[in-house]
């Protein structure tokens, strides 16, 4: 592991009542007498932290406080309840959660973190009762909720009392959704009904060690299957991040995941009532260097892929681009960036994948991150560049009805300045969902190479020209040319942006030299656009 920041404990210890007494200064002792009982105190939870170093760093992990120091700015984090769940007397320092506030770029976060050196970390009255009332405060103080799991599940010996914690618990997370900003990060263990947990909230950051989540563990699976599988294999980071879709971010380690954490909440306001952070930002040589860049990327030939991700960072202040499921669903692409210093969420389809085709996991990672986007006044950028939704008997099992249709729910009922380009294809149900003027976006460009239509050139020609095709057939005819010509008039007729600005679904054609700067300009003129109820309704029942 790389160097700890902040390892050097300070010998200042906290009582309950958050006050700070030093048990090393005799001076200060002489003339501020320190009761037995809070010298005691203070030996305990040094004697904890340091059972705590032997323990984790012995399995390659920090422990909860050094992941506390990682994830706060220096000396800002406050504890709340330090022996609550203890028994001082007894030699019992505190309960299995540490729970309290510190600083993320100066600016106020919630947080617990389970404590793997005690009791496993497991969950039982105390800790579900300190939680819960964590994020009430979170709740009442309008911040966001970081959470750092390392736990063995259920306390056994609490029985139905410590399965009982996890209800409430998932109750307080969706009462916080959409409110505050909830980030789950996976350091240890998480098994069985505790995987809700993190579930429920925003964004799952893993590790490639020693993170696992699953509902079932190893053994439970062979049991019952007969199947052996290592816990890796069944829930481990990597798995969770490219196969299943869980989690967000795999990070390299404890250190990696938690400055991803930092990184995301500096993009995200404290709350929902809030707009994001803005930073300071002036345009210069290197935004006109990458204006003049964007202009090459895209290939002459429309079936040549590109990676998009090129595009995005010609757009975006510095070229900086945090990424959201990055090994999931790799036809399309979302994550969070900043344009004239202010934070937004863009959502694009990745050429070099598949044709940046929309199947079933890339219809659920877009629609959730728009979701996300708009409970948190995140303007959305979309990029388009996709030949519609995946055929095929495979997706049509996997319900990409059902779950497609999350796309458009998310489009449809979004609030934040929606901004679209299409770069290149926009065909049929995909052109409609992914940001259409028709489904909502406020603004909606085009690159002079795009193509928008029902169907591509080819495609719609083998359809609407299937009787003149065979014809030609018939007749000795040269099929392949016919079918050439057929699909060029087709494509100087109907699949280009004309008819789209025609109709008023396309505002304006723009060179891609201009597209910064049009995005800079929409998001000015959309800065004073707000949320506007239309109906008196409790919630929409979205396809799930």
């Amino acid at each position: 592991m790389r160097p700890m920041r902040g390892m050097e404990r300070r010998t200042a210890m906290t009582d309950t009542l958050g006050v700070s007494v030093d048990t090393t200064n005799a001076a200060a002792a002489r003339h501020q007498p320190v009761r037995d009982a809070i010298a005691r105190a203070a030996e305990l939870a040094r004697d904890a932290e340091a059972n705590a170093v032997r323990r984790q760093h012995a399995k390659g992990k920090y422990t909860a406080r050094e992941r506390l120091d990682l994830l706060f700015d220096t000396d800002t984090f406050e504890e709340i309840g330090r022996f609550n769940g203890g028994d001082i007397n007894a030699g019992k320092a505190g309960s299995a959660v540490i729970t309290g506030f510190g600083k993320i770029y100066d600016r106020k976060v919630a947080v617990y973190a389970q404590d793997f050196s005690v009791r496993g970390g497991t969950m039982g009255m105390a800790e579900g009762r300190k939680i819960c009332h964590l994020m009430d405060m979170a709740i009442d103080l309008k911040i966001p909720v970081v959470a750092l799991i390392d736990s063995g599940g259920a306390r056994i010996q609490e029985g139905v009392a410590a399965l009982a914690q996890y209800g409430h618990i998932f109750r307080k997370t969706c009462e916080a959704s959409g409110f505050i900003p909830q980030i789950s990060l996976i350091l240890g263990p998480c098994a069985g009904g505790a995987v809700y947990c993190p579930a429920l909230t925003d964004l799952i950051i893993m590790t490639k060690e020693n993170s696992n989540m699953f509902v079932t563990g190893p053994d439970v699976v062979k049991a019952a299957t007969g199947e052996t599988i290592s816990m890796d294999e069944l829930g481990g980071g990597y798995v969770h991040n490219a196969t299943s879709g869980v989690a967000h971010y795999l990070g390299e380690d404890e250190a990696d995941a938690i400055d991803y954490a930092r990184t995301v909440l500096a993009y995200l306001p404290s709350n929902s009532d809030e707009q994001a952070p803005t930073c300071a930002y002036a345009s210069g040589h290197a935004e006109r260097e990458a204006a003049k860049r964007i202009g090459g990327i895209m290939p002459d030939n429309d079936r040549q892929p590109y990676d998009v991700l090129d595009v995005i960072r010609c757009i975006v202040d510095y070229g900086e681009f945090v990424q959201v499921q990055e090994l999931y669903a790799q036809s399309a692409v979302v994550g969070f960036a900043c344009v004239d210093g202010r934070p937004v969420g863009v959502v694009a389809n990745q050429p070099n994948v598949l044709a940046g085709i929309l199947d079933v996991e890339a219809s659920e990672k877009v629609a959730r991150f728009v979701r996300l986007c708009d409970a948190f006044n995140l303007p959305v950028i979309t990029l388009v560049d996709t030949p519609g939704y995946k055929p095929g008997a495979d997706q049509e099992h996997n319900g990409i009805i059902r779950r497609g249709a999350k796309v458009i729910y998310a489009y449809a009922n979004a609030q934040v300045p929606m901004i679209t380009v299409i770069l290149r294809k926009a065909f049929g149900g995909s052109y409609i969902v992914m940001g259409s003027k028709a489904i909502g976006a406020d603004v909606n460009v085009a690159w002079p190479s795009s193509q928008i239509a029902v169907l591509g050139a080819a495609g719609a020609v083998n359809i609407i020209r299937r009787k003149d095709l065979q014809k030609a057939r018939e007749a000795g005819q040269d099929v392949n040319a016919l079918r050439r010509r057929l699909a060029d008039e087709y494509e100087r007729t109907t699949v280009n942006a004309n008819l789209s600005l025609e109709m008023g679904e396309i505002d304006a054609m723009i060179d891609p030299e201009q597209t910064r700067d049009v995005i800079e300009r929409s998001l000015r003129l959309l800065a004073t656009k707000r949320r506007v109820r239309r109906t008196g309704k409790h919630h929409g029942n979205q396809p799930m």
